[in-house]
Formats: structure tokens, sequence, C-alpha cells
């Protein structure tokens, strides 16, 4: 896809990475929505606030109807709790499944008409799309539920001209993962490298060296992907 001239929605477009998107896209001519869920968080330069909250399809609609001509649309909104499959808040687990998968799965439905005959959607995932963590196992499961739902739309929506892309990466420094003591991708190097992928054509992004050995350990199954103790 071409982005000069093109017309994006980023959801999340407040902070962290969404934000970085959504300057770029602007700095690269795009016509640029930035969809939040409080429209007076939202002060990039440029970008056309609109108010969305990604687990409220009602919200979801509305988004969909007070923006047109929509080419790309960035999934990025995102949410962690910390929440442990095995004794975490059965509430806290709902969320991440209600903002990673319901959450794209509705935005990307509200939007695909706009999409049709051309148009590019970005879901953001992550590492965690592929492997689990203690203390990241809620949110790594809705992240893989997420990639299942990206590499279903990918199939389903090919049919209408709509090219579904997925972005995975590792630590991104942002506020989401401020408590962790690693090294972290800069959000704004990692939303240029997505773009030019898109420009590209290409529909699995690997951001960072832990998306691409995580990636190459899949083939090994269980024991290339875990040590024994975890």
């Amino acid at each position: 896809m071409k982005i000069a001239g093109s017309t994006a929605f980023v959801t999340g477009a407040n902070r962290g990475l969404g934000r970085r998107f959504a300057e770029q896209l602007v700095a690269r001519g795009a016509t640029v929505y930035g969809g939040v869920r409080n429209v007076a968080s939202l002060d990039v330069p440029g970008v056309i606030p609109v108010a969305i909250d990604v687990t409220d399809p009602a919200s979801v609609t509305a988004a969909a109807e007070r923006t047109s001509g929509v080419s790309l649309l960035i999934n990025n909104a995102g949410s962690y709790t910390g929440a442990s499959v095995s004794d975490g808040s059965l509430e806290d687990i709902r969320l991440e499944m209600e903002t990673h998968y319901f959450g794209t799965l509705a935005v990307s439905r509200a939007f695909a008409p706009q999409l049709a005959g051309g148009g590019t959607i970005l879901n953001v995932l992550s590492v965690l799309s592929w492997v689990t963590y203690p203390g990241y196992s809620g949110y790594a499961a809705a992240k893989s539920a997420q990639w299942s739902l990206t590499n279903a739309l990918r199939l389903e929506l090919a049919a209408q001209g709509t090219t579904v892309a997925a972005l995975h990466v590792g630590y991104l420094d942002t506020d989401m993962v401020a408590f962790v003591d690693a090294p972290k991708n800069d959000p704004a190097v990692v939303a240029a490298l997505s773009l030019d992928a898109l420009e590209e054509g290409a529909v699995e992004i690997l951001a960072d060296e832990d998306a691409r050995q995580v990636q190459a350990n899949l083939a090994g199954g269980v024991a290339r992907l875990y040590t024994p103790a975890g």
C-alpha cells in the first residue's frame, strides 16, 4: 500500500506506539483519525480525534460511522492487567480478551466496508502471541487469540481485496511496561519499520530479535519455547 494520500484510523492513538503511528502517518502524508476513549487526551498535531472504546460495540459502530474513506486500520489499542490464568481475576482476564480479541474483531468488522478494494489492516500483536511466561499469561492468551483472529481475517477479507498484516514485537518503551527492567524497543522506530513494511506489502512484521527468535523456535515445539522449569 501507499501511505501518502491514504486515510488511516489508529486505535489507542494518544500514547505509546499508537501515538508514534499517528505522528508518522501524518508526516508521511496520510489523513489520520486517532481513536481514543477520551478525545481530550489526544494532542497529536494533524490528527482528527474520534471517540472509541473498543470494548463497547456501540462505540465502535459510532466511530466507523463518523469516518469515511479509511484505507488503513491499525488495531493498536491494548490493555495489560497482569492477571494469571491459574488464579487471576476472571474480570481482568475477560478485559484482556475483550480488548485484544473481541475489540480487534469488532473494529475490523466495523471498518471492513471502508477497507474493501485495496485497504489494509495492521494488528499490533506481540512476541507473547507465540509464547507465555508467568505474570503475563492472561495477556498472552488474549494475544494468541488475536493472532489466530488476524490469520482468519486475512483469509476471509482477501475476497474483498483487504490485506491483513500482523506486527510482532517484544518489550516497547511505553508506560504499559514501565515496571519491567529489560531492554525495550523505541516505539518510534517500531512504527517506522512497520509502515515501511506495509508499503512493501508485508503481512507479517517481526520488529526485533526477540520476535525473530521466538518465531524460529515455534517449529521445535514446547521443548524449544520453554525451559524444563517453565
